[in-house]
């Protein structure tokens, strides 16, 4: 188009009207080559595009096809399942049928058979009653009463069958229930040994030399007036030489004065003011070391979370004494028998152990009271927050209440082991000599007992009865009669086995 316009200007400056002219013709020309050439191109592009489209038709037309043939495939396919399916339903139908006539088949033959059974149970029925009548005519009683006593002598049997299998399970629970028990205690006390420890009502202090005795005296007597006053104890000087006996019922009050003593002479200075002064000093000192007792009994035994007022009460225990065994000492070999003991019985032997620690507390109360000392020491111990089971086997652990727990029973056993042992603890030659007097009357005010024995110290009574006079029930009842009575009437430590011995005894004289 450029070149169009530039050649027209040209030929208007160089040749006026003609050029113009010549200029039309040229453009006329040029305009009619452009359409026939544009008119080709545009012939050109149709044939393209009409090729491009029969070849996207073709295209189209071939995966309709293939689609077709796909769907084609898929319904003869599905055509042949279906024929499969109806072959097999159909094959089925004629099973089920097949089997309908076997069942209809069977049905027939069974109620042809029941007939058939019907009839010889009739036919069953009426010869039992022949027979029947025929036996009662020939026995003379009915059927009913030979039922009866048939059942009666089945009953009698087994009451002495069941009779004899109790008592043969009786004996040998009670065999083996001794042996199990015996073997428990035995192993018990044999892995718990301990000392024996006896504590007197009186202690002993000694001096190097005679001249101190007067110094403790003092003038007129009022250094040891003095001591007596501020310790609460009688201090006996007699011609003991280098000795001087402090007498106390309170072991602490005489283990105060034994320490103030030590004291006192070792510093030399004795008059009244010093006295009163190490005396509040020693008793102070002593509060620390019972807090300390109590402490390390609690670590060695491995009991934790005692109220600090019950490790004041446990150390207390080391200065008090039980039928002359020390208190201290039996709690804690108490508590390793219940311990082991519970571990025995597969019980908590923590539990066990604790209990048994503190089972004599009511026995060192810091006041007076009226109840006996396991209710008091139950008392104490359920004040410090000791759980229910604690305070009931504190309290059950001689019977004055109920026991709740299997270690109320552990506790009074292992109590009794401790205190029954050979050498634990010591009696008054009297008292002693009454005790056995006392077992043996309580056995021979009962009739028939002819001669009673109270031996091991009085741990065990043995009773001879008469043969004739009461048989062998009568006995038995007799144990538990005098144990009843002795458990009633009677203080002792430990227990007391009762032995009842019925013997029957034939002589003759060879001449």
């Amino acid at each position: 188009m450029i070149e169009l316009l530039i050649t027209a200007a040209v030929a208007l400056i160089i040749g006026g009207a003609a050029g113009y002219s010549v200029f039309r013709y040229m453009i006329k020309g040029k305009y009619n080559a452009m359409i026939d050439s544009a008119q080709k191109e545009a012939d050109v592009i149709k044939e393209k595009k009409l090729l491009e489209v029969k070849e996207k038709f073709l295209n189209k037309k071939s995966e309709l096809e293939k689609e077709v043939q796909q769907r084609n495939l898929k319904v003869q396919q599905n055509e042949n399942r279906l024929k499969q399916r109806e072959i097999s339903l159909n094959q089925r139908q004629e099973e089920i049928t097949r089997r309908k006539q076997e069942v209809e088949q069977n049905q027939q033959r069974i109620d042809n058979e029941k007939k058939l059974l019907s009839i010889k149970q009739e036919e069953l029925d009426k010869m039992q009653d022949r027979e029947r009548a025929k036996l009662e005519e020939l026995s003379g009683i009915s059927a009913e009463e030979a039922k009866e006593r048939l059942i009666e002598s089945l009953k009698d049997q087994a009451k002495l069958d069941a009779a004899s299998y109790v008592n043969e399970i009786m004996d040998e629970a009670k065999l083996n229930a001794n042996q199990q028990a015996k073997k428990i205690v035995i192993q018990t006390i044999q892995r718990t040994a301990t000392e024996t420890a006896i504590e007197n009502s009186v202690s002993v202090f000694h001096i190097d030399n005679d001249e101190v005795k007067g110094r403790i005296i003092g003038r007129e007597g009022r250094n040891i007036r003095a001591l007596e006053a501020a310790t609460g104890v009688e201090i006996v000087v007699d011609d003991t030489p280098e000795a001087i006996v402090i007498s106390a019922f309170d072991p602490i009050r005489r283990e105060v004065c034994r320490l103030a003593l030590h004291q006192l002479v070792a510093d030399g200075r004795i008059h009244p003011a010093r006295i009163e002064e190490v005396v509040a000093k020693v008793k102070k000192q002593l509060e620390n070391e019972i807090i300390e007792t109590g402490k390390r009994t609690a670590i060695d035994l491995g009991i934790h979370g005692l109220h600090p007022e019950l490790v004041r009460i446990v150390g207390k225990m080391k200065y008090r004494s039980s039928y002359g065994q020390n208190l201290l000492q039996h709690a804690r070999e108490t508590a390793n028998l219940c311990a082991v003991m519970a571990s025995e019985l597969g019980l908590n032997p923590k539990k066990a152990k604790r209990a048994g620690l503190l089972h004599d507390i009511g026995k060192v109360p810091d006041e007076e009271s009226e109840l006996p000392h396991a209710l008091y020491g139950a008392k104490i111990a359920e004040k410090y927050k000791e759980k229910p089971d604690i305070c009931n086997a504190i309290g059950a652990h001689h019977d004055e209440i109920e026991m709740n727990t299997l270690l109320a029973p552990i506790v009074q056993v292992c109590d009794a082991i401790s205190g029954a042992r050979p050498g634990a603890r010591r009696e008054i030659v009297e008292a002693y000599i009454k005790r056995l007097n006392d077992l043996e009357a309580i056995a021979m005010s009962y009739p028939g007992v002819t001669k009673t024995y109270a031996i091991q110290a009085g741990r065990e009574l043995r009773v001879i009865v008469g043969a004739d006079k009461m048989n062998d029930t009568e006995s038995e009842k007799l144990s538990s009669e005098i144990a009843t009575k002795i458990q009633n009437e009677m203080t002792y430590p430990g227990q007391v086995k009762i032995t009842v011995i019925r013997e029957t005894r034939s002589v003759a004289y060879a001449k």
